[in-house]
């Protein structure tokens, strides 16, 4: 019997749900120690696809196979027992228990009728010393950051021996010192035989670590090519279906008076924002850049009220205010587009009209009833506006794509007529074509007179999208440089600058 050409098949693979098809007679081909890059818009099926595989989803029609045998996966733990393990964009650890814990959760050694924990311990060093991973077995995993807790969920995925391994945005929450070690441990991965799916929005990772890379558009699969055959220019006309010659929109927004003034924002904590000063002028978008630790955040969030302030003042439009929680800035028409969406954004279990309407609720209501047309007409405006793709405004925001999701929420603040928009990594796990369209609606809002404050991890998004661009590094401003004429080393030196 000959040795199948592929390690994993999924074969003619179909997925329906109410009033959408989002997949339809999808082929996945993925050869024994490489990494196969899963590519697309947000939208394109990508992860329906992988949710099939993992047995999350039972998919309509197709077939999976494993070696050449057909598996048959009604659940995750099927997936597991087959070889396929899967490490989710968004991580859920038990925090209260240990590393090792988490990591053999369901699975415990025992002795007799008691749990083994001398050798759940010896057994997780030495997962550990394999990977190469610094952490200790009887850690609690709620003390550890994102960045290690992402590395456990690798250890627990090779902890099952599994033959291919799911990485969905793995290096989202990353350094690049902690993408570097990643991208060691995929290399000794392959050098096992173990086939990771891998994906991404980065063009510059994919194209560096990836050896195929399959396209999806609008649940089908468009086709997979070698990496050392593409480019990002290449990657990016597959998956939008056109070439994307202008990543970042034509700005008109002519930047004009000081409307914000803030001077001295310090916190009360040692390892925050100190003695941060800065203006922000009406139709300008001032980019905020740094490193990790750099405490952009928390700055901004302090701007809105979530975080107190030990000391410094803060003018709008030349009067002092004093905001001491979100209810006073939005009083003041400021708004807050968080960095984590899923986890501070949407709320997951109601409707894209009741997402978009929540923040400006007070004003539908009448006699202690709500204005049910209006909030309706209110949702179809701005969703119309904003070009949200939505089956109806009753659909649950959880099954719409990140970028539609980040639109919802950028209606929603709207709603609110803000004057001063506060974004936090607005395009962050957006595919390239919807990342345009959340740039065009921030470029078209900054030429209406709006004011922007953007923080972007991204350079070439600073770079593309900022009139100024304000730097900081461990909580200090360590300079402000022109949008038009500045260089990603010019803001990468300011941002490694630890003293202002």
């Amino acid at each position: 019997m000959t040795e199948p050409q592929y390690l994993l098949e999924m074969d003619g693979v179909s997925k329906e749900f109410p009033g959408v098809k989002a997949l339809n007679d999808v082929t996945l081909q993925v050869r024994t120690g490489t990494v196969h890059a899963l590519m697309g818009e947000n939208g394109a099926g990508k992860s329906t696809l992988m949710k099939c595989l993992f047995g999350i989803y039972a998919p309509d029609a197709g077939e999976i196979r494993m070696n050449g045998r057909k598996l048959h996966l009604p659940d995750s733990r099927s997936a597991l027992n087959g070889g396929i393990a899967m490490i989710h964009q968004e991580l859920h650890p038990v925090p209260r228990r240990s590393v090792m814990e988490n990591i053999w959760l369901g699975r415990f050694p025992m002795r007799g009728p008691f749990v083994d924990h001398g050798r759940m311990f010896r057994d997780t060093e030495k997962l550990f010393e394999d990977l190469n991973m610094d952490l200790k077995p009887d850690t609690i995993i709620g003390n550890l950051s994102v960045s290690q807790i992402q590395m456990i969920e690798i250890a627990k995925a090779v902890s099952y021996n599994a033959k291919v391994i799911i990485m969905d945005e793995p290096t989202s929450s990353l350094t690049g010192n902690e993408v570097e070690h990643l991208f060691r441990i995929i290399g000794d991965l392959k050098k096992r035989g173990v086939a990771i799916i891998y994906i991404s929005h980065k063009m510059e990772e994919i194209l560096r670590i990836s050896d195929d890379v399959t396209i999806m558009r609008d649940g089908r699969k468009i086709g997979t090519w070698p990496a050392s055959e593409l480019t990002t220019d290449l990657i990016i006309s597959r998956m939008v279906g056109r070439d994307l010659t202008q990543r970042y929109p034509n700005r008109e927004n002519v930047p004009g008076e000081v409307v914000l003034r803030v001077e001295g924002f310090t916190s009360p904590f040692p390892k925050s924002f100190k003695d941060v000063s800065f203006e922000l002028r009406r139709g300008e978008i001032l980019g905020v850049g740094g490193l990790v630790g750099a405490q952009r955040t928390e700055l901004i969030e302090a701007l809105f009220g979530l975080r107190s302030v030990a000391s410094g003042s803060m003018l709008l439009n030349g009067m002092p205010v004093k905001i001491r929680r979100p209810v006073d800035a939005i009083r003041h028409k400021m708004a807050l587009l968080t960095e984590e969406r899923r986890v501070t954004g949407i709320i997951p279990v109601l409707s894209v009209l009741e997402n978009t309407v929540i923040a400006n609720q007070k004003s539908y209501a009448r006699y202690g009833f709500l204005n049910e047309a209006r909030r309706r007409e209110d949702t179809e405006r701005h969703v119309g506006r904003l070009s949200v793709k939505t089956p109806s405004m009753k659909t649950l925001i959880r099954y719409l794509s990140g970028g539609n999701q980040q639109k919802v929420l950028l209606a929603r603040w709207l709603l609110t007529q803000p004057d001063i928009l506060l974004l936090d990594e607005p395009t962050r796990g957006i595919d390239v074509g919807a990342k345009y369209e959340i740039y065009s609606i921030i470029a078209d809002l900054a030429a209406s007179g709006k004011s922007i404050i953007m923080i972007s991890s991204e350079m070439p998004e600073l770079l593309g999208m900022s009139d100024r661009i304000m730097v900081m590094c461990e909580g200090r401003l360590t300079g402000i440089v022109d949008g038009k004429t500045a260089t990603e080393e010019q803001i990468m030196r300011l941002a490694a600058q630890h003293s202002a």
